[in-house]
């Protein structure tokens, strides 16, 4: 009776020192995101407009599209009313540190400058456009207090691949907190990666370590710059960041990504998702992007919806593509849910730019906001902003924000679909996808997490209706208005009784540029797990896992035979430090108060904290096109000695053949066991001879191996 008391004492601690303001892992499927280029949003403090550290980079006219504008953090700040009324619970805000001072002119000698912050000089100061003409945290703080006093998360983007311009301008230069580091020219301990720009778009070892549009590489496996960039990444999660959008991480070192991911994980609660381009699901290096994603505890922008997303409602495309593209990427990433979706962002022409027509944007707003994945909704779209210049593509897709009107039926859309994902329907966040009707110009899905249903029906034809029978869903039997309220022209349904899971729908036409959205909230007879956050750590790591059911009295988390130590507890998200269990992969189950087992979610277990290590295997056993050599060993970090694409680490990269090499995150401290492998292109495996090689990973910094393949 005693431990039992102790324990729920314990429970009440954790649950009153999180109301104080302690924070532990989290699920971020529930937000609706809302990006932000902080220069072109709204000019909120004029005395940042043009410091005296870099004059001469604002244009007060708005002309020059290469230039400051002079939105802010301040803008920002004061327009969270704004913000909260729209219903977005996260902001995405642009790089917010400290760009380079001086212009690099352009081709015709137009000065220009890093007003959309990916060219930093200083990762740890604030950029005095954006705060105060000291470069302090002071803005940043009070954007992130306020943000987060109107219930809204923050998001920065972080930049590990590069500084600035390799070439003019600082030349790459780099600082930490004021301190000059190097630059691209001025690189005596190796900071950066000297290789040239990148051609070779398929290339996994240029896209990691070659230049990205001339601007200075960082070499991550540089312990120095490993180390400086996870203390700037950090520095940002202890001024209150809830998540990271990691930019171009294509173009970093993969393997170090792991660990950078695990530092950030480590040092506070975050969700983390990278940029990783590719334009459909055919993409040469897509079974590598879901493996990443997979494995490295980050997710990713959905990409390859996107462009399915932008071809059929902007460019017409059979909703078959759509189709195509979900089922695809939901038979091969396993956190299907955690993907960021959008249908515009800074780096294409807006949809509008692309197809100047509201409804097709009122559709495609409807479908990310209800469809798998975290929707991402850039800034503007809600009251139609765009500027088709040159074909509406940067800058042209960054104008100033110029109304902050509550009455646009895409505002008012918005508000309705992110209070249905946010606080009234779990199926948008947690549940499976299904299309249950469709041609080319309809689409019928249905998101379903145990007893929550949301049944969405789209037709995006400007003038036709189509009659819709035969249509099934997992509605029960009953009359069901429209959500959106007639918005886009929906209407009520009737349904019938039929089999479990498939109720008949009563034929109904579905007019011109209508959207409806029917749905049903249930209740749990058990715990119902939808979430876990993150998705992999070592023991010790804090973790967020939620649903719907979980009841007011703490209950347990298993891993196996093994009771996490519980830290929070509510009806809908417990929160646990990870267990000390063996390394590998866990179904990891939650129990009520009485006893009553959730649904089973996947974690992985680390063996302790990452480091990346640089192994390099010599003269490795001849390879032919579409062979690759792969490195497997003892550990969950090195595959558990798997021979799978899928579980061994790789595929190596060999700019020196026959002579491999690869970056990979390792546990700290740890002594490993490994041999290097080579998968054929149909699938056969060749091992190395000889005995297992070890090595001790580094319990800091960065570790290298250098040995030979064992014939």
């Amino acid at each position: 009776m005693m431990r039992k008391w102790l324990r729920g004492l314990c429970v009440l601690v954790f649950v009153l020192a999180g109301l104080a303001g302690v924070a532990y892992g989290q699920d971020f499927k529930k937000q609706v995101i809302y990006q932000i280029v902080t220069d072109r949003f709204f000019n909120g403090d004029t005395s940042n407009d043009n410091p005296a550290q870099s004059a001469g980079l604002f244009d007060s006219t708005q002309t020059n599209w290469q230039l400051y504008w002079g939105g802010d953090l301040a803008g920002i700040q004061q327009k969270m009313a704004y913000l909260k009324g729209l219903g977005v619970t996260a902001l995405w805000i642009s790089p917010p540190v400290d760009n380079i001072n001086v212009s690099i002119p352009d081709s015709l000698g137009n000065p220009t400058a890093s007003y959309h912050g990916y060219a930093a000089r200083d990762m740890k100061l604030i950029e005095e456009h954006f705060g105060d003409v000291s470069n302090t945290w002071t803005a940043f703080n009070n954007v992130v207090s306020t943000a987060h006093q109107n219930g809204i998360k923050v998001i920065v983007d972080f930049a590990p691949n590069h500084t600035n311009n390799n070439s003019a301008g600082e030349y790459g230069a780099l600082y930490d907190a004021g301190t000059f580091l190097a630059s691209y020219t001025n690189d005596p301990s190796g900071y950066f990666h000297h290789n040239a720009n990148i051609s070779d778009w398929n290339d996994r070892y240029q896209l990691q370590y070659y230049t990205l549009y001339s601007l200075a590489d960082l070499n991550q496996e540089n312990s120095a710059m490993d180390a400086y960039l996870k203390a700037s990444v950090q520095q940002l999660a202890q001024h209150g960041v809830d998540a990271f959008r990691i930019d171009a991480v294509k173009h970093v070192t993969w393997g170090w990504e792991y660990s950078l991911t695990n530092a950030l994980f480590n040092s506070a609660p975050s969700f983390v998702f990278g940029e990783w381009y590719q334009g459909s699901t055919s993409d040469p290096l897509f079974h590598d992007s879901y493996k990443f994603a997979n494995k490295s505890g980050m997710s990713l922008l959905d990409f390859p919806l996107n462009t399915a997303v932008r071809d059929v409602f902007a460019n017409n495309a059979g909703f078959s593509e759509i189709d195509n593209t979900l089922n695809t990427e939901n038979a091969n990433f396993a956190w299907q849910n955690d993907l960021v979706t959008f249908v515009d962002n800074h780096d294409m022409a807006r949809f509008l730019s692309v197809n100047n027509n509201a409804n097709r944007l009122n559709e495609a707003l409807a479908f990310i906001l209800t469809c798998r994945g975290i929707p991402s909704l850039y800034y503007g779209d809600e009251q139609y902003l765009h500027n088709d210049t040159n074909g509406g593509g940067d800058p042209y897709n960054r104008p100033m924000m110029n109304s902050w009107g509550t009455a646009t039926t895409a505002y008012s859309l918005i508000g309705k679909l992110a209070a249905l994902r946010q606080s009234s329907n779990d199926a948008l966040a947690y549940g499976t996808s299904l299309q249950r009707w469709i041609n080319n110009d309809v689409y019928i899905f249905e998101r379903q997490f145990f007893n929550d249903v949301v049944l969405v029906a789209i037709n995006k034809n400007d003038t036709t209706g189509y009659s819709i029978t035969g249509l099934n869903t997992a509605l029960p039997a009953g009359t069901y208005s429209d959500y959106l309220s007639g918005l886009l022209g929906g209407f009520a349904v009737t349904v019938v009784s039929g089999t479990i899971g498939n109720n008949p729908v009563n034929a109904f036409t579905l007019p011109a540029h209508t959207v409806a959205v029917w749905q049903i909230t249930g209740s749990a007879a058990a715990p119902e797990v939808g979430s876990i956050g993150p998705t992999v750590g070592q023991p010790g790591m804090q973790v967020a896992i939620a649903g719907k059911g979980f009841g007011s009295a703490a209950g347990t988390v298993w891993f196996g035979t093994t009771a996490a130590p519980i830290l929070s507890w509510s009806d809908s998200q417990a929160t646990f430090t990870v267990p000390s269990v063996g390394n590998g992969v866990y179904s990891v189950q939650l129990k009520n108060s009485a006893g009553q087992a959730a649904n089973t979610i996947q974690f992985t277990v680390l063996t302790a904290k990452l480091i990346p290590v640089t192994f390099t295997v010599n003269n490795a056993t001849p390879t032919n096109v579409g062979d690759y050599i792969f490195l497997t060993g003892n550990t969950v970090e090195l595959g558990n000695w798997s021979t799978t694409w899928d579980g061994a680490v790789g595929p190596m990269l060999a700019p020196n053949y026959p002579n491999w090499f690869l970056n990979a995150s390792m546990p700290a401290g740890a002594t490993i066991q490994f041999k290097f492998i080579k998968i054929a292109a149909n699938g056969a495996v060749t091992w190395e001879n000889g005995a297992n090689h070890t090595y001790t990973v580094p319990a800091s910094g960065t570790g290298f191996v250098n040995v030979n393949w064992q014939y």
